[in-house]
């Protein structure tokens, strides 16, 4: 809830929320009207209760459907998730983001996310010049993972020459891991090839980068033979990746100066036009709904899935209903309602986690009061759901 003191949630309400709206405003050139709109909208956040959707839109009655619940309470009395959901859906109604008109289709999160593309290449180009000199595919695999679960959080710095440097790499991130089910991963891999996966994906930039490089890796390697990548219908969250965005990503790939990237580039553009990878979208990833209201429609198209590799914090989130469960819950007894086995790869930005060992939060408490929030840590955790295409194997 927003209402919690001192919680991650409500400062996303009295800071984070407000900071972004006056973000949107210094980096688009509104008229001035648009601008004293998202100036109301940041003091309804700050000091006033929430108010309903009022334009014409295909979403609106059910966004106010969901808003008659809460009509009576302010920002800082509601379930988190649902209160960053509402925000930038209102957010989008205030720059006119679904009129018809010159505003219509503009994203006011563009100037942010090209600047975070801008940013990747060169990192990116550094990582693909040195995986590429990997001899062994399991730790090629492995800094491929590691890669995309870290995203701006890995040190590209120590991807040296030799691959005992890699290793030792690999082993400062493993520490970072509060649970690491690689083997697994790669047991399946290895055991039930070749696979149709999905990504639902999160973050532009550095992270979409090395979501792709993955992604590649796993068809030039032949564990699976198509990718589907489950992008936002419209902006969300500053920085969640669109099909836009990946399009515009894969086209700075092809016009690097980096031979290895620009490759790379080509690669996935020549899979995008064979359906090898397909990109996907649909109003419930940008919605207030939990994964376990997922549409009927979506669902059964996910059921025929193998695997599906969860991006992110908020994605996490939603999986298990934004709840706060107890810490060493397995995860299997909470997520038995998905239609397919998961990888999830997380770094840990918000206070919900499940599945630890008995013993290890109060040894991060003591060692880190802010272990589940900023971000050092992080989770590949593998789900074997007994309804996934694949064959059940045994979660080491």
């Amino acid at each position: 809830m927003t209402s919690e003191p001192g919680s991650f949630a409500q400062k996303t309400i009295l800071s984070r929320n407000p900071d972004i709206i006056d973000r949107a405003i210094a980096e688009n050139n509104y008229p001035l009207f648009i601008n004293e709109r998202l100036g109301d909208l940041k003091d309804e956040l700050l000091s006033g209760k929430i108010q309903p959707f009022s334009e014409d839109a295909p979403d609106v009655d059910e966004w106010n459907r969901l808003w008659a619940r809460f009509k009576e309470k302010t920002w800082l009395d509601l379930p988190w998730y649902f209160a960053e959901s509402y925000f930038y859906r209102r957010l989008l109604e205030e720059v006119m983001y679904f009129q018809h008109g010159p505003l219509q289709g503009l994203d006011p999160f563009e100037k942010s996310k090209r600047k975070q593309l801008e940013e990747s290449i060169a990192p990116i180009s550094l990582a693909i010049d040195a995986i590429d000199k990997i001899n062994e595919p399991k730790l090629c695999l492995e800094n491929q993972l590691h890669a995309s679960l870290w995203g701006n959080r890995i040190d590209l710095s120590n991807l040296m020459i030799t691959d005992e440097v890699r290793r030792r790499q690999a082993m400062i991130e493993r520490e970072n891991l509060l649970i690491n089910d690689f083997s697994t991963f790669t047991e399946i891999l290895n055991r039930h090839h070749p696979l149709h996966i999905a990504f639902i994906n999160d973050n532009v930039g550095i992270e979409l980068g090395f979501d792709l490089c993955l992604a590649d890796f796993l068809i030039r390697e032949e564990y699976v033979n198509k990718i589907t990548f489950y992008l936002k219908p419209y902006p969300f969250f500053v920085s969640d990746a669109m099909i836009k965005d990946l399009q515009e990503t894969v086209h700075a790939f092809t016009e690097s100066p980096s031979f290895n990237l620009k490759r790379l580039g080509e690669r996935i553009q020549k899979a995008l036009c064979a359906e090898t990878i397909h990109l996907s979208t649909d109003w419930f990833w940008a919605s207030f709904h939990h994964f376990c209201e997922m549409p009927k429609k979506l669902y059964e198209e996910m059921s025929r899935l193998d695997m599906v590799i969860l991006k992110g914090d908020a994605n996490y989130r939603r999986l298990l209903s934004d709840r706060h469960w107890i810490y060493t819950m397995p995860i299997t007894k909470i997520v038995q309602y998905f239609p397919t086995s998961i990888l999830i790869l997380r770094t840990l930005k918000g206070e919900i986690i499940v599945g630890l060992k008995y013993g290890q939060v109060e040894e991060l408490q003591a060692e880190d009061p802010e272990w589940l929030i900023n971000g050092k840590r992080g989770i590949i955790q593998y789900v074997e759901l007994k309804h996934s295409p694949i064959s059940p194997v045994t979660n080491t």
